[in-house]
């Protein structure tokens, strides 16, 4: 597969808490010089960086739409305060939402509950992008499929697999499980140990729409270098 049409499928990801505003600002700056899909980045800087990417665009360079995450990474944040949260996140500039479900509530079977939440996360996402992440890693195949089937049936836009900081992140295995479950024209994105663009190329041929990461970049980064791109 070609590198750029893998590039267009990647959220260019820094979500670790130590993340400074010059990390942040390299990631925008990779992400319109790669043509990312999205750069997903904490709450506190988004605001900052659309600003940013705004006065680059101003200057003639690539647009590149903001995501960023809410009730990350554990998931069970009240879902009044996850509304909150998405209603900043967008009056910030962030066009693309990742929220992060309470999987209390999945052990629980309160399916109903979990709906609702995506739904009124949706509306505080004023028709911007909702991507629902699972926690595929702390879930049962019956479990997963039974979230595919609420996002299927949400007005969410994708169901995700994971945060990356739970121990385990996307298998190919969950992505062909989704795949084949997901309905309702819902996409589903990987994200977590995505390391190289045979691991990118294999999850989007297996169904994936997104793929959130921080390695494949830096692997063209590496290929240019070598100069075999």
């Amino acid at each position: 597969m070609d590198v750029k049409k893998i590039l267009k499928h990647v959220d260019h990801t820094l979500l670790k808490q130590t993340a400074t505003w010059e990390d942040i600002k390299q990631i925008c700056d990779d992400g319109i010089k790669y043509g990312c899909a999205s750069v997903c980045i904490p709450q506190t800087y988004v605001n900052h960086a659309a600003h940013y990417v705004a006065e680059q665009q101003h200057y003639g360079f690539g647009q590149l739409p903001i995501c960023t995450v809410i009730g990350f990474p554990n998931g069970y944040t009240p879902s009044g305060i996850k509304c909150m949260e998405a209603e900043s996140a967008v009056a910030d500039g962030a066009t693309e939402i990742d929220m992060v479900i309470n999987l209390g509530w999945v052990k629980e079977g309160q399916y109903d509950k979990i709906l609702q939440e995506i739904n009124s996360v949706k509306i505080s996402c004023h028709g911007n992008i909702l991507k629902v992440i699972i926690e595929t890693c702390l879930l049962t195949d019956e479990e997963k499929i039974k979230l595919c089937e609420v996002v299927s049936n949400s007005h969410a836009d994708y169901i995700k697999t994971s945060t990356g900081f739970a121990g385990g992140g996307a298998t190919r295995e969950d992505v062909a499980l989704m795949a084949a479950h997901m309905t309702n024209g819902k996409k589903i994105k990987a994200a977590g140990g995505i390391a190289s663009l045979q691991d990118a190329e294999d999850f989007l041929k297996l169904g994936a729409d997104r793929l959130g990461t921080s390695r494949i970049v830096k692997a063209v980064k590496e290929l240019e270098a070598k100069g075999e791109l």
